[in-house]
């Protein structure tokens, strides 16, 4: 069988001490050239046919492993932040070059991603950390770099066999999307345990981790917009890949997208207004609108015949925070926060009428 080396994928220098890859589940095995992988992703086709009644049984095994989660429980919660604005120049260019295939790759990818998304957070990382396996190898299984990383994550050889994959004359358990997904995942738990930081990780998984370790030195900082320029083009490109990745699917950033001082401000954000954590279908079933202005909980709540002390509960300290001068982050069900919009100038004028009238009293407790 003729492998044809996969543009997408990235070299890896056969000489560094440590390169993080991570691997997930495989279904399929086949080969083909990047042209014949562009074509089929153009048409919105995956490259290998997957089979409904084989996922199922390889879901079904995912039961025998419960590893150590060795990160924060709060990053298992998905949430939606704004960007770097270090980051969206890079994101709205690579948006325009990739974002039509992304949209097909939605649809026919959406087996591995599953897949994705049941183990990564047995080890605790968080599930948004599967477009790094868009960025390496397109969801290939059979994508082979310039230094013999292999397989949808670009295991490499030595990392492979470290975690008891098999690789001989008849197979390569580095292209099995199963076996090679939890290899990765100890990988990655490794590199997290070394950094702390989501885009270190991505950066030493590119480039490895002695290079890392050099740019912190050298820029004296571990904050990725600061020591980028200290790493090689490729590997500072590839975190900015896999952030741009993250938005055009996700609608936003979020854990895996943020350095750790920026995630440091915003779980402090969330301490001032008390934020609950919301449940993975409350987030998916709202969003957030920054407000300014004097609004009032009680008048929102009128107009949107929301019940209030569901309202508080989604926004805790709201009228407190707006009676200081400062924005709040208003959390609304999708159908309501389109009613909001529509009518957010008349709620405006009511909350400034009540306030002005002192027809109620508004409780500013948190």
């Amino acid at each position: 069988m003729q492998w044809f080396i996969n543009a997408i994928g990235y070299p890896k220098n056969t000489q560094k001490t440590f390169i993080v890859v991570i691997g997930l589940l495989v279904l399929g095995f086949g080969a083909a050239s990047f042209t014949q992988a562009e074509n089929e992703a153009e048409h919105g086709r995956g490259f290998y046919n997957i089979n409904d009644t084989s996922i199922q049984q390889q879901l079904s095994l995912l039961d025998e492993l419960s590893p150590q989660q060795n990160t924060s429980l709060y990053q298992l919660t998905p949430v939606q932040v704004t960007l770097n604005p270090l980051a969206t120049g890079f994101m709205e260019q690579y948006k325009a070059k990739q974002g039509e295939g992304f949209e097909k790759m939605k649809v026919w990818g959406k087996p591995y991603f599953d897949l994705y998304n049941q183990i990564l957070p047995q080890y605790g990382i968080p599930k948004e950390l599967k477009y790094l396996s868009v960025i390496e190898s397109n969801l290939r299984p059979g994508t082979i770099s310039t230094a013999g990383a292999t397989g949808p994550w670009q295991l490499m050889q030595y990392e492979a066999k470290r975690f008891g994959l098999r690789m001989n004359g008849y197979t390569d358990e580095r292209m099995d999307f199963y076996k090679s997904t939890h290899a990765a995942c100890k990988l990655i738990n490794e590199l997290y345990k070394e950094f702390g930081d989501w885009l270190l990780v991505i950066a030493a998984y590119n480039g490895g981790v002695g290079r890392v370790k050099q740019a912190i030195k050298k820029s004296n900082s571990t904050n990725f917009w600061n020591l980028q320029y200290y790493l090689p083009l490729e590997t500072r490109n590839h975190v900015k890949k896999y952030i741009a990745t993250h938005y055009i699917f996700e609608g936003s950033g979020g854990w895996t997208t943020m350095t750790t001082n920026e995630t440091n401000e915003y779980l402090a954000s969330l301490a001032v207004n008390n934020k609950p954590t919301l449940s993975e279908e409350e987030l998916n079933n709202s969003t957030a609108i920054e407000v300014g202005g004097r609004y009032l909980s009680v008048v929102i709540a009128n107009n949107l015949l929301l019940d209030i002390d569901q309202f508080n509960k989604w926004n805790p300290g709201f009228d407190k925070t707006l009676a200081e001068g400062k924005k709040y982050n208003m959390r609304l069900s999708k159908d309501k926060a389109a009613i909001f919009e529509a009518k957010k100038s008349q709620i405006l004028m009511e909350s400034m009428k009540v306030l002005l009238n002192d027809d109620v009293v508004i409780s500013t407790k948190k």
